[in-house]
């Protein structure tokens, strides 16, 4: 297939097309960013290696605009049994806050990356497939690669900025220099995708322990479901598969093995499922199975000038919670909004830095929380189990400490700057039948500036703020207004307005008791909190994310 001019002179570079890389193609390519997509493999892997998908990465997907996608292909994750030496020792329900738009859903890694694919077409990208970076190095100005195996063979390309996707053996880390420090659990694990015939309840996974005399863990079986009735079942190998370890030659014993010469069979797994399944059943079609090695590990910087990793490349752990592949994405969610801003000469110059200062202590906290729940095995029940769900799902994940986190202008109720923006319902127009949730009203937008108010004055403390504000705004942030349930009808024309006909935006804001502003990042956190709205805050807020004008 021949190459447009804007894959053969990208401004971006991603190496590794799986989840992680997808992500960072398609928000390069819905904001007009020329890029490329490369991936060594001739073809998808038809692995189910990440299989949970947390409710956080459902929203980043609502905001992408491939949410429906996912959600018609995905089942839901209602809950998880634990059983220990045949004893039911816990049977959680995943229930989040009404306020939360999704909840907790499985789709096997290959699905995930599928639909991915198929949106990034849709948006005029692909995959160039059999491409293998094989070195880089960088400048001032931009990035040099050399890539192997495309139509071109041996092929020089110059990049504005690089992203780095390609996994746990990333030669753009290695590349680039960065320490990957860490280390491994001894313990080998087999994967299989297979069908179950049980009678345990629908959309719940499963552990089963068995702990010896002395208490330690001597065998284990997790069962995922997934769509169609199957589950992706892990479980400790036995030494006639455990193979030689890492064969990779960089010393990271992480992922998919296959070394050992012969890969699990149903009977491999069917023994264990005999072992230990709280009810008798039967594996059948297996669609693949594989050795897994597990390390913990995450890079001393997320990049290094104009070349960045994400994902795998950056920080691997134990699969415990589905955290991995969730991180990896919201990881290039950040930086895509950030490269395109720089790409079109709008970022502030230290704003693609911000990448590193914002995901890296959520890669530390993320390796560090899975590595104790890998070595722990059974988790004691957390002291707030309300906080530790939402942080399963990913919905505390916040840049509060950030450089882009304006202090927040008052000290009331609700998220603070660097927190994510909550969705909430009930929103209303004059023309539009149906509530809305904020999250239809922030889809497909930027940089949005939220102005609530309400009272007998609301309409006009909107439009005084959209004058005062409008040189600083314009072309940066999109306005919207929102009245509350008290106020007055909105006459003016200077700005969408939604009215909180529910008072859910005032409760879960904390905007009940005077007008008040909220900058909305594109990756969906509040960068700025003002109350009352007066444009120096905001112009301080900018300032941290775009060029001076």
């Amino acid at each position: 297939m021949p190459r447009s001019d804007s894959f053969a002179a990208p401004d971006v570079l991603v190496v590794g097309a799986g989840p992680v890389g997808l992500t960072a193609a398609v928000e390069l390519r819905r904001r007009g960013v020329r890029c490329r997509l490369v991936d060594r493999l001739p073809a998808r892997l038809m692995y189910a290696k990440a299989v949970g998908v947390q409710p956080r990465t459902l929203e980043v997907w609502d905001r992408m605009g491939c949410v429906r996608e996912v959600l018609e292909a995905a089942v839901q994750l209602r809950g998880h049994l634990v059983y220990v030496n045949g004893e039911e020792r816990e049977r959680a329900v995943l229930r989040l806050p009404p306020e939360v738009p999704y909840g907790f859903a499985a789709l096997p890694q290959y699905e995930t990356e599928r639909l991915l694919e198929e949106y990034l077409e849709r948006l005029g990208g692909r995959i160039e497939r059999g491409t293998e970076l094989v070195s880089l190095r960088q400048d001032a100005d931009g990035v040099t690669s050399v890539l192997e195996g495309g139509p071109d063979g041996t092929e020089e390309v110059r990049s504005r900025f690089l992203v780095g996707c390609d996994g746990a053996h990333s030669l753009v880390r290695k590349g680039l220099g960065l320490s990957f420090e860490g280390g491994a659990f001894p313990e080998g694990f087999m994967l299989g995708d297979v069908r179950v015939d049980w009678d345990l309840p629908a959309g719940y996974a499963l552990r089963a322990l068995h702990r010896d005399a002395s208490g330690a863990v001597d065998d284990l079986l997790v069962g995922v479901p997934l769509p169609g009735g199957r589950y992706r079942l892990s479980m400790m190998v036995p030494p006639a598969l455990a193979g030689e370890g890492d064969a990779s030659g960089d010393g990271v014993a992480h992922g998919l093995q296959g070394e050992s010469g012969r890969l699990p069979a149903l009977a491999d797994l069917q023994a264990v499922v005999d072992r230990l399944s709280p009810r008798p059943a039967a594996v059948s079609d297996l669609r693949w199975s594989s050795v897994f090695r597990i390390s913990h590990r995450i890079v001393d910087r997320y990049g290094s000038g104009r070349v960045f990793v994400a994902g795998d490349a950056a920080h691997i752990h134990p699969p415990t919670g589905g955290q991995g592949m969730n991180t990896g994405i919201q990881d290039a969610y950040n930086l895509a909004w950030k490269l395109a801003l720089a790409v079109g000469g709008e970022a502030h110059p230290g704003l693609t830095a911000s990448y590193d200062a914002e995901r890296r202590p959520v890669g530390e906290e993320v390796v560090g929380r899975t590595v104790r729940n890998a070595r722990q095995q059974e988790q004691a029940a957390p002291d707030d189990p309300a906080a530790a769900l939402l942080r399963e799902a990913q919905l505390l994940v916040g840049y509060r400490d950030g450089p882009l986190t304006a202090p927040a202008a008052d000290g009331g109720p609700g998220p603070r700057p660097g927190d994510r923006a909550p969705d909430c319902t009930g929103l209303t127009t004059a023309l539009a039948a149906f509530p809305l949730r904020l999250y239809d009203v922030l889809r497909g937008r930027e940089h949005v500036l939220l102005l609530y108010a309400d009272g007998p004055d609301a309409a006009a403390a909107l439009e005084r703020f959209a004058a005062e504000t409008a040189a600083l705004t314009d072309g940066r942030l999109e306005l919207c207004g929102v009245l509350g349930a008290d106020a007055g009808p909105y006459e003016g024309d200077r700005l969408p307005v939604y009215r909180d006909a529910e008072g859910a935006f005032a409760r879960l804001y904390g905007a009940g008791g005077r007008p008040t502003a909220f900058a909305v990042r594109p990756d969906g956190y509040l960068g700025a909190r003002i109350s009352p709205p007066v444009p120096e805050p905001l112009a301080e807020y900018l300032a941290t994310v775009f060029a001076a004008r």
